[in-house]
């Protein structure tokens, strides 16, 4: 199987018919039928790492402030008790908690309700473990490669560059210096396999703290990453920087 990194934005996107969720829609017609799916969301933060082991995760509606027709949306994907324990077998007997109450966050629905809009592909979470850095992540992530010889595909859902407090509300607000800086040397470093500069992310320095000022929407694109292997085409997709400091870029491995 490939691997993908989806760059999420909004959960709006779940609704929307945009660039974006158009970039997803024509991905999912693309991609080989996995037989199941594991996904690294921004969004669920745990001690110590966890993965979703019920057999029908709940669709988690993570958010506040949004209009009601998102608060209705329903992902109803099985889970898959099966996926959940190799993926704690893969990442060393207990290391990770089997997690019965999590469910599918919108770093998840959001994107898979494009790209598999019927739900009938199970899909289980794995969580960010917050005592790990950013090098600690990506070999945690080296543990999975075998999932994708097995069927499953692997998706980081986050975005490389995240700064909300920084964001421009102008319609059309053109990308912010740094932003743009720090996206183009994140795709310059993944199109050369510098996996390790890319862990170091910090040592970009101003550009990094603007662009990461909290990791958990860069964190997934090291668990991708550290999937590829030597012979993977690459591909990017959506590039654009919306608001001037959230970057949509997609990596996607091996497709």
């Amino acid at each position: 199987m490939p691997c993908l990194f989806l760059g999420h934005g909004s959960p709006m996107n779940a609704i929307e018919d945009n660039p974006t969720t158009r970039v997803w829609r024509a991905l999912g017609t693309r991609l080989p039928r996995p037989r199941a799916i594991v996904c690294i969301s921004a969004h669920w933060r745990t001690r110590g790492s966890a993965v979703t082991a019920m057999a029908q995760p709940r669709t988690i509606h993570d958010f506040g402030g949004f209009p009601p027709p998102l608060f209705a949306v329903q992902y109803p994907a099985q889970g898959s008790p099966a996926v959940a324990a190799r993926v704690a077998e893969l990442i060393g007997e207990g290391r990770v908690a089997l997690d019965q109450t999590w469910g599918l966050d919108h770093g998840s629905w959001s994107v898979l309700v494009h790209l598999y809009p019927e739900a009938d592909i199970p899909v289980v979470q794995l969580s960010l473990d917050v005592a790990l850095d950013a090098s600690g992540h990506y070999r945690l992530a080296r543990a999975l490669t075998a999932l994708r010889e097995e069927g499953v595909l692997i998706i980081g859902s986050g975005n490389v560059v995240h700064n909300l407090m920084r964001m421009d509300w102008t319609p059309g607000a053109s990308p912010q210096a740094w932003a743009t800086r720090f996206a183009l040397w994140a795709k310059q470093r993944v199109m050369v396999g510098d996996h390790a500069a890319l862990a170091a992310y910090h040592d970009q320095g101003e550009d990094a703290r603007l662009a990461v000022p909290t990791d958990e929407h860069y964190l997934p694109l090291l668990y991708c990453l550290a999937q590829q292997q030597g012979d993977d085409r690459l591909e990017f997709a959506n590039e654009e920087i919306i608001g001037g400091s959230i970057s949509m870029l997609c990596v996607l491995i091996g497709i």
